[in-house]
């Protein structure tokens, strides 16, 4: 699997499935898309379908994770970490392949 997801984070997106009351069957879907000011910007959400011939699945912390594998060549080696703190909260990509990235976070250039 090409992202890893830190106890921390399993942790806060277990919280928001059962805060939200989602499907029993959601899963956390993880990907990269063309824009932001970089290049590629990262994309994180709830799903309850996914398909084995385009997407990689793996269970981490408790949690189902999955990333297209269009994505998973951005994504190997990446890590999804929750950050809390006085300066900023939320998850947090530390990506290996990024080459530049923004100064908010959110996009990158590989």
């Amino acid at each position: 699997m090409s992202i890893m997801l830190t106890e921390k984070a399993a942790g806060e997106v277990k919280k928001i499935i059962a805060d939200q009351k989602l499907a029993a069957e959601t899963v956390l879907r993880v990907g990269v898309a063309g824009g932001g000011c970089s290049g590629f910007q990262y994309s994180l959400g709830f799903d309850t379908k996914w398909d084995p011939k385009v997407d990689t699945k793996s269970d981490q912390h408790g949690v189902p994770v999955v990333v297209d594998k269009k994505s998973d060549l951005f994504l190997d080696g990446t890590t999804l970490d929750f950050h809390e703190g006085i300066d900023k909260r939320g998850f947090t990509f530390n990506n290996p392949n990024a080459k530049k990235s923004c100064g908010c976070g959110s996009s990158f250039q590989a």
